[in-house]
């Protein structure tokens, strides 16, 4: 079993910046990859960053490339989201999730994730 908490959530104007954090408990050892998607009100959810835990390869959705960047502190098993130069149209609920299986195509995939934090709100204003 593994626990994640998100925080860091919050209200900023268009063009400002957050930090995410996701951090993770239990059984740990077990994490293959970890990644944020975010979700709005009757839309599905949506990648938005994942890595891989064993090596720094990173992922991104098209729509936040060069404004997001997505890190880890392994010694905190800690998964950060920088999300600089934000946007009204990043307003969502952001969620960490944890996948314990080997990920080589999919990290883009909710499903392939087990684990799943109870989100953070991200409200941009224009």
């Amino acid at each position: 079993q593994v626990q994640l908490v998100e925080s860091g959530g919050g209200l900023v104007q268009a063009g400002g910046s957050l930090r995410l954090s996701c951090a993770a408990s239990g059984d740990t050892f077990s994490i293959s990859a970890m990644g944020w998607f975010r979700q709005t009100p009757g839309k599905e959810r949506e990648f938005v960053a994942a890595m891989r835990w064993s090596h720094t390869g990173t992922r991104y959705a098209d729509s936040v490339k060069g404004r997001f960047t997505i890190s880890r502190d392994n010694a905190k098993n800690t998964v950060y989201l920088q999300m600089n130069s934000l946007k009204p149209e990043d307003t969502a609920v952001y969620y960490c999730a944890a996948s314990n299986i080997p990920l080589v195509l999919g990290l883009d995939s909710s499903t392939k994730y087990k684990y799943w934090g109870q989100g953070t709100q991200v409200t941009v204003s224009s």
